[in-house]
């Protein structure tokens, strides 16, 4: 194990115990304290290498590498149930919901091929029982990776006592030269009057529901309020979306906005944009929301209010401060290297972000666990190949740049965009809305980034990403052979265009 003096020399090598030197060796610097008078770490202070607080995407990955790298890892976890936000309460489940409903409005659209299967009944706690089927079976997977040996669970709440000890609900205190935070995020209150005291459902509360509303006021126009909203309205909820900003999706090109926007509204979706909630009431016939649509006063009736506001880091009660741990947004404050202010902590995953995607916590936590076993080699998150997708139907999907922040950054670009109903295959499918766009520099043809706004666009999304991993340009993509008639081949399009062909 290379360890160093408090002037960051290089001093005298010493091993863990059971842990051989080839397989660990890491580069610790901290004050004098945990320093004996040759400058090498008294190890004896320590009960592990690494404690992770947090077993979910990010936490288990870091854990899951650390182990593998020789390190004595301990995961603290507080939570009821193993398994994370994303399996228990995130992606998985939602994602099986919407599946459900993909199924309900696929057979009510069948009349438009002569096909009639008559009135479809809608069995909502068999749905709703499929869907904790497929839960209980994904969580079950990462309950055994936890609990395999490879690292000792600690079931309890943890926090910080200082930079180097982790103090679990019982008192016990774990020691280490290495904390990885990735407790990941939580729904906050919003701060609008009345909606504590009329009450509302969070996403987690929706995933528990015994029976539809009828009718349902979502707040928010991010990826999980459009989500849920489309799931409850496709099963026959009367929904209506409220969203402060000019177009939903917020961070997504505002072509692929206005085109979702369009779908949402086809199906019977009303959708307010550029809106300001005033106040929520308690009438006789339910929730009544009170805003402003574009300054004029208007109000909504519902059974339901959604929150849909977005997630905060959950960080509350971590100890932070007993370590002297910076924030940034409400986010504990990291470097590109995952590593937080304090020497020694690193942090992965939704408590720093600041983007909210299982794959980028996993890689977070794989680069925090990498730079503790190899500090001589740091690695860095990779965010020119970041991917987005909002699970919609038509799917919204993102990677690289838009055109907004290309032009925003001063990049001389060209921009081709190509409609998915001028397109076969996927007019076969009934699509009437959405597009792909292709962003390349306008000197070299490089792609710099892709948006689309289709079916399966999750799916078509990665196509781009790839030609941008091995940085092609819009003529090579264009000059790759897809089959047809299949949706992928929508890209040649745009790209043949970029390519002056």
């Amino acid at each position: 194990m290379l360890l160093t003096d408090c002037n960051g020399e290089r001093a005298h090598r010493a091993e863990l115990p059971g842990i051989p030197r080839r397989t660990f060796h890491y580069l610790y610097s901290d004050d004098c304290q945990t320093h004996d008078d040759r400058g090498a770490l008294r190890m004896s202070e320590f009960d592990f290498d690494a404690v992770v607080l947090g077993g979910g995407s990010a936490g288990y990955a870091a854990a899951r590498m650390l182990s593998a790298g020789g390190a004595r890892t301990a995961v603290v976890e507080g939570s009821p149930e193993l398994g994370g936000l994303c399996i228990l309460r995130g992606c998985m489940p939602t994602k099986a919901l919407l599946r459900g409903a993909e199924l309900r409005h696929s057979i009510r659209d069948a009349a438009e091929w002569g096909i009639y299967p008559g009135p479809v009944r809608i069995d909502f706690a068999r749905l709703m029982a499929r869907k904790d089927e497929l839960i209980a079976n994904f969580a079950e997977h990462r309950q055994k990776q936890l609990q395999d040996g490879r690292f000792e669970l600690f079931r309890s709440p943890g926090r910080l006592s200082d930079a180097r000890t982790v103090e679990l609900g019982n008192g016990k205190r774990l020691r280490a030269p290495y904390i990885v935070l990735a407790t990941g995020s939580t729904v906050p209150a919003p701060p609008i009057s009345g909606l504590r005291e009329a009450g509302y459902l969070t996403s987690d509360d929706a995933l528990r529901l015994k029976e539809l509303p009828e009718s349902v006021v979502v707040l928010g126009g991010g990826p999980v309020a459009l989500e849920f909203a489309q799931f409850f309205s496709r099963l026959g909820t009367r929904v209506a979306i409220l969203q402060r900003g000019p177009h939903i999706l917020r961070d997504s090109d505002p072509e692929m906005a206005a085109e979702l926007e369009k779908a949402l509204r086809r199906e019977g979706i009303e959708l307010f944009t550029d809106t300001r909630i005033e106040r929520v009431e308690v009438g006789s016939g339910g929730r009544n929301v009170l805003f402003k649509h574009q300054g004029t006063p208007r109000q909504i009736e519902a059974d339901q209010i959604f929150h849909g506001l977005g997630r905060v880091p959950n960080i509350a009660g971590l100890g932070l401060e007993s370590a002297d741990i910076t924030l940034e947004n409400g986010r504990i404050r990291i470097d590109s290297n995952q590593r937080t202010t304090r020497s020694g902590i690193y942090a992965a995953g939704d408590c720093c972000g600041p983007h909210e995607v299982v794959h980028i916590a996993i890689t977070q936590g794989e680069i925090a666990a990498h730079n503790i076993l190899n500090p001589q080699k740091l690695r860095e998150l990779e965010t020119r190949l970041l991917l987005s997708v909002v699970f919609t139907e038509p799917q919204v999907a993102q990677v690289g740049l838009t055109e907004t922040m290309a032009r925003a950054a001063g990049r001389d670009v060209a921009v081709a965009t190509y409609p998915f109903n001028d397109h076969g295959k996927s007019m076969i499918l009934g699509c009437k809305e959405g597009l792909v766009k292709l962003i390349a520099d306008r000197v070299t043809g490089e792609i710099l980034g892709g948006s689309c706004v289709g079916p399966q666009g999750g799916e078509l999304i990665h196509e781009i990403m790839i030609a941008m991993a091995a940085r092609m340009t819009a003529a090579q993509l264009a000059a790759l052979p897809h089959y047809h008639p299949t949706l992928a081949e929508i890209w040649t399009y745009p790209a043949e265009e970029l390519a002056g062909g």
